[in-house]
Parts: structure tokens; C-alpha cells; sequence
């Protein structure tokens, strides 16, 4: 009876130290994502920028009052 309890006490403790070092490797790889989505945002960004301001600024333009509201008065 000793050694089943030997046993189960020695198969918790090797799950736990498990479960601490899957977290701490999870951790770590979700890092890695949140960089390498970031990184992919900025270039894209980066690379289409321009193209999407001129797109909508020729949307803006061909919409009816296409002109920017001027500014108002101070005072």
C-alpha cells in the first residue's frame, strides 16, 4: 500500500513540473506570435500605405461634397 502511494505522490509531482514547464514553453511561443504578427502589421502596412490613402482619397473625391469641410471660425 506504501508503494501505490509512493507511486501516485511521484506521478503528481512529475505531472506538475510538467504542466509548469509546458506553461512556461507556452508563454514563450505566444511571444513569438504577437512579434511575428506584429512585425507582418508593420510591413504591411508599410507596403500598402500610400496605395491605400490614394485609393481613398479617390473614393472621398468621387462621393457628391467630396471636398474636406473647412475649418470653423474662431472666435
Amino acid at each position: 500500500m506504501q508503494q501505490i502511494f509512493a507511486t501516485i505522490v511521484s506521478f503528481v509531482a512529475v505531472a506538475k513540473t510538467r504542466a509548469e514547464q509546458e506553461k512556461g514553453a507556452t508563454a514563450v511561443e505566444y511571444g513569438l506570435l504577437v512579434g511575428l504578427i506584429a512585425v507582418a502589421i508593420i510591413v504591411t502596412v508599410g507596403l500598402l500605405g500610400t496605395k491605400l490613402n490614394t485609393l481613398f482619397s479617390s473614393i472621398k473625391d468621387a462621393l457628391p461634397g467630396g471636398a474636406a469641410p473647412a475649418a470653423p471660425a474662431a472666435g
